[in-house]
């Protein structure tokens, strides 16, 4: 016995869920499927939130993106009477010779690039300006981006909407359900689960992490890397925690030196958010660890937070580990399968995408769809990678 529909969607975490709302809103048949139970601690999408800012320094592709995405959350709570992105202003800061991030040399001048070609309201900031303002942030010599439309998203809650509009749309939502692998048909394709098997004209791939073991062609294209974010206990200063920007703060000139944080949006107990990126040996969601040992609390405390972060102890009250799926050039594939023109990718993130995914699950219906998207998503093409 199989389903049928008009679209299947494998993958329920920030993108499957926002293409299988979209998609149920234009009126598809449209049934998505995850082998657990989104939002969860097992995939890229837990943690509680996600840095969201207009000014993208990743690169101008980003941008329409990410500015749909706000209007798009903005529509959601509306609708569901909820809160899921939080403005508090976000400050990026760094030195005039900072590490890159994510593929990009000098993160904050390629920010206030971005903000500036697309007139994205900021301030630049002195180090006394920074000190004046976030008193806690020890800052010395850098200098510092603010953008007032910045903030943080509150993840699970996203995804949770989304499935719950998608519903109300007409989607069929099908968890805890393993997808063990897809075919083509001569009418479209077939996904195999553990309980049924589903017809579709178009099959939508947004598996993140599991996306490798779904389609083997894209494996030396992507690389699962294990991420931890870590909550560091506040000695004092609570009130002054609770009102900070998020931040992402490029802090030397060596490969990793940067940390990202949060104001402290749980109470005095519930400590700070932050984290960096370590980009080291693949793993897969199987075989990833998801232990997150002193050790490691200890060295991400003592190389990124001492002397940074004024008010923040060594003792971590809280850890999570995360899925990267991350690509050569760190930029997003959404397209088509060369030799599948009925079965769409739209992942990995490389570590950037939540903030966009509203946006994205929206382009990816148009494209399922249509063939095309309101946004220009062609900077996120498979053919960029062959020479």
């Amino acid at each position: 016995m199989a389903s049928s529909c008009d679209v299947v969607v494998v993958g329920l975490g920030a993108m499957g869920s926002a293409a299988t709302l979209h998609l149920a809103r234009a009126g598809a048949r449209v049934i998505g499927i995850d082998s657990s139970s989104p939002p969860n601690a097992l995939g890229s999408s837990h943690g509680d939130t996600r840095i969201t800012r207009l000014a993208v320094g990743e690169g101008p592709a980003y941008v329409p993106l990410v500015r749909r995405s706000h209007e798009l959350w903005r529509e959601y709570e509306e609708e569901l009477s909820c809160e899921l992105l939080v403005r508090c202003g976000g400050l990026i800061l760094g030195g005039l010779t900072s590490s890159g991030q994510h593929g990009v040399g000098n993160f904050v001048a390629a920010t206030i690039d971005i903000a500036r070609s697309h007139s994205i309201d900021h301030e630049i900031l002195s180090a006394g300006e920074m000190l004046d303002r976030f008193g806690v942030l020890d800052v010395t010599d850098e200098v510092g981006y603010f953008e007032r439309s910045a903030g943080y998203l509150r993840a699970p809650a996203c995804i949770r909407a989304q499935h719950e509009l998608a519903v109300r749309a007409g989607a069929t939502i099908r968890v805890n359900e393993p997808v063990l692998g897809w075919s083509a048909t001569t009418t479209g394709v077939r996904v195999e689960t553990k309980e049924e098997a589903v017809d579709a004209s178009v099959l939508v791939l947004t598996a993140g992490p599991w996306l490798p073991s779904l389609e083997p062609g894209l494996e030396p294209l992507l690389s699962v890397q294990r991420q931890v974010q870590f909550w560091f206990e506040m000695e004092r200063d609570a009130d002054r925690f609770s009102e900070l920007p998020v931040f992402i703060w490029m802090h030397g000139i060596e490969e990793g030196a940067y940390l990202y944080g949060f104001p402290a949006i749980d109470g005095p107990s519930g400590g700070v958010k932050v984290a960096t990126e370590v980009f080291a040996d693949a793993t897969s969601p199987l075989d990833v660890e998801r232990r997150v040992t002193d050790d490691e609390a200890e060295r991400m405390h003592s190389t990124h937070v001492r002397g940074r972060i004024a008010g923040l102890s060594s003792r971590c009250v809280r850890s999570a580990v995360c899925l990267y799926t991350v690509t050569p050039d760190f930029g997003f594939i959404i397209d088509w399968l060369p030799e599948h023109r009925n079965v769409l990718v739209a992942s990995p993130c490389s570590g950037h995408g939540f903030k966009h995914s509203a946006a994205v699950g929206e382009c990816v219906a148009q494209v399922a769809l249509t063939g095309s998207s309101s946004i220009d998503i062609s900077a996120f093409r498979l053919d960029r990678f062959i020479s």
